[in-house]
């Protein structure tokens, strides 16, 4: 494999792969094998196709790049620094997975301007790339005009073995067929080796037929690590197929030009030692130093800055001919793209009486949902095959669907986790689209890692979660989420709303649009609850307020969530009933409420009083933080049952009854 001499493109390649390697092995710590096998796709694909600037990584029209198969992503970082970007330089480079620097150890939208998604958890990014072609398909059908293409850019996704050995990417992928998302192409880094050795010990199915089978182009590049031709044939073939998203099986050597490692499980996911190193700068013809690119390679990869520039002005031509010849609808997309929300679009949030008649807050949501809808065109989502029991269809609007694009309702089938990454990548398509997705709250389990990556990569995903609680009765403990509640507070970074009413429901909505890099989820009632005469929007954004409270100093605080803050409201006007002072105290947020100033949970949980009295139709776990030593709760430490709602709620403890003898127990 020695090589005398290097022709450009094979300049460039290297270029890729000794950063990669330098980097890893000056960490100590990393994946050296992806990018060195996967350097030649890469190189293609953003020297010859990817339309991007990298002096505005955040131009609207740039093709979108998911290095799904996040732990090679110092493939990533060496395009970044080799085609321009100001956010990676050579020096982040040589800090790579080191505090502070803005090379960390797995792809973060946040952390690196240039990448767009966050990746590691494997099938995630591919599902996220599914999430933002959607996103695309959406703008493109209401933006566009026969004579003006505002909106017109590819995905490009590079996955490996383990992407699609998770069920994730499954669910997203058969999905993108379904909707002929035919400007989603995914390179697939086929080099058979995963952490444990040779994929063929557990994966051994026919992926190209797979993917055939779900409605996407497939092509097959036999000799990715030298057919610089080939792989450029099948990108161009897969972008003249316009109605089927494709994908590009590219079979490679993981850890190519390593003479002693390659095509081995050891060079995945560790340094290759200096000796190693040495032996394969031999094997390549490399003679350059540590972290050194030859000036002809980079010189060529930085004529990326010079077309970016001509790319963006061309588009932004367009958008000024498009601003003068449609004007409403330019002031529209150039609304959404800067983040701005439609003035005065809270007016439209709905508002209750005691006096309205008690709903489900499921229903209110369903209320809220389409008097938002009209007000704001950026709103889009579905449920997972539950629409019309979670209540989240827009009636404004059809289904988005193959030569439908523009519609607002997305039917996601029964892909709860599919559904949440996808989500995220609509989020961070970073056009302004507010997405939301809905289920069964105890389901949130299938979409766990989904949430938890809507956190971290500050994905502005609404959650809308029905059915809350032990009280949706029949379905019984399967159904029944006892602890989802308190897993979900534990995720850093998202916001979980409880609300117990109509008003508060349309604040828990008010918060969600609000926050835009803070994913909400909104858990909500399946049975009916009565509108409180306290209620309050504002209390809901401080995450708990005073929702009724005594003439003098409280004796006790009652502290309910969801539908249990009625229980406490009238377990307090019997307690007064006997001399008691009660405060009743909502907190439909314990994230929100945290936040507020000490002196605010102060005026609501005075530290002087220490009776205090937890009630939730969930795990007792984490409330001591509020109630205190002195303190106690009323929860469910088990699973729940199967018998109608109000019974259940009854067998469990969740009446007045119960709720009353618990305080008195408190106050002795």
């Amino acid at each position: 494999m020695a090589v005398a001499t290097q022709t450009l493109e094979e300049l460039c390649i290297n270029a890729i792969r000794f950063l990669a390697i330098d980097a890893v092995e000056k960490a100590k710590s990393g994946h050296p094998g992806l990018p060195m096998g996967a350097a030649p796709m890469a190189f293609v694909l953003w020297d010859q196709f990817m339309r991007f600037n990298p002096k505005n990584p955040h131009w609207f029209n740039r093709d979108r790049f998911v290095l799904s198969a996040g732990h090679g992503c110092m493939l990533q970082y060496a395009l970044l620094y080799l085609t321009g970007y100001d956010s990676v330089t050579l020096d982040d480079i040589k800090q790579f997975r080191q505090w502070g620097a803005r090379t960390p150890g797995h792809p973060e939208n946040f952390e690196t301007p240039g990448v767009e998604v966050t990746t590691g958890p494997l099938g995630q990014g591919i599902a996220n790339g599914v999430g933002l072609a959607m996103a695309e398909a959406h703008l493109a059908a209401r933006f566009n005009k026969p004579d003006c293409t505002l909106v017109d850019h590819y995905t490009y996704v590079i996955l490996g073995d383990g992407c699609n050995m998770e069920g994730v990417s499954g669910e997203a992928c058969s999905l993108a067929g379904h909707l002929g998302l035919g400007k989603l192409i995914a390179l697939y880094d086929d080099n058979h080796i995963s952490i444990d050795g040779s994929t063929d010990i557990s994966f051994t199915e026919d992926v190209a037929k797979r993917f055939e089978a779900y409605g996407w182009h497939v092509q097959h590049v036999e000799n990715g690590n030298t057919d610089l031709a080939g792989i450029a044939r099948a990108i161009a073939a897969a972008k003249a197929v316009g109605d089927r998203p494709s994908l590009i099986k590219v079979t490679t050597t993981i850890g190519y030009g390593s003479p002693n490692r390659q095509n081995t499980a050891g060079i995945h996911g560790a340094a290759l030692g200096s000796e190693e190193i040495k032996a394969t700068r031999a094997n390549l013809g490399w003679n350059y130093g540590e972290f050194e690119v030859p000036a002809d390679a980079l010189s060529h990869m930085r004529q990326a800055v010079d077309r970016g520039a001509s790319l963006q002005a061309e588009w932004e031509a367009t958008l000024a001919t498009y601003r003068t010849q449609y004007s409403a609808e330019a002031a529209e997309f150039e609304r959404m793209l800067a983040g701005q929300l439609p003035t005065g679009w809270a007016d439209a949030l709905p508002t209750y009486t005691p006096a309205d008649k008690a709903l489900a807050t499921r229903k209110n949501s369903e209320i809220t949902l389409n008097a938002l809808a009209p007000v704001l065109p950026e709103l889009i989502g579905g449920s997972a095959d539950l629409t019309h029991s979670n209540l989240t269809e827009l009636k404004i609007s059809g289904s988005f669907q193959k030569g439908h694009y523009e519609n607002r309702n997305l039917r996601f089938g029964v892909r709860e986790h599919g559904m949440g990454a996808i989500c995220n990548g609509i989020a961070l398509h970073n056009s302004g689209l507010i997405p939301y997705c809905a289920t069964f709250l105890v389901f949130a389990d299938y979409m766990r890692a989904a949430i938890r990556l809507s956190a971290l990569a500050q994905a502005g995903v609404i959650y809308v979660m029905t059915h809350d609680s032990i009280g949706l009765g029949e379905d019984g403990p399967t159904h029944q989420p006892v602890e989802t509640i308190a897993s979900l507070r534990a995720i850093p970074n998202l916001i979980v709303i409880r609300p117990a009413d109509g008003t508060e429901t349309s604040a828990a909505y008010k918060v969600a649009v609000e926050h835009r890099k803070t994913p909400t989820l909104i858990a909500l009632s399946r049975q009916n609850l009565p509108n409180l005469p306290g209620a309050s929007v504002e209390g809901v954004a401080k995450g708990a307020y005073i929702v009724d409270d005594c003439s003098g100093v409280p004796d006790l605080i009652l502290i309910g969530t969801g539908s249990e803050v009625s229980l406490c409201v009238k377990a307090a006007e019997q307690l007064r009933s006997s001399g008691t002072q009660v405060r009743v105290v909502s907190m439909p947020s314990w994230e929100l409420f945290d936040a507020q100033p000490a002196s605010y949970q102060e005026s609501v949980l005075p530290a002087g009083v220490t009776k205090r009295l937890a009630v939730e139709a969930g795990i007792s776990m984490g409330w001591c933080r509020y109630v205190g030593s002195q303190g106690d709760v009323v929860g469910v430490d088990r699973f729940g049952a199967s018998a109608p709602g109000d019974l259940v709620m009854e067998k469990f403890g969740y009446t007045v009854e119960n709720v009353v003898a618990r305080a008195q127990a408190l106050l002795g």
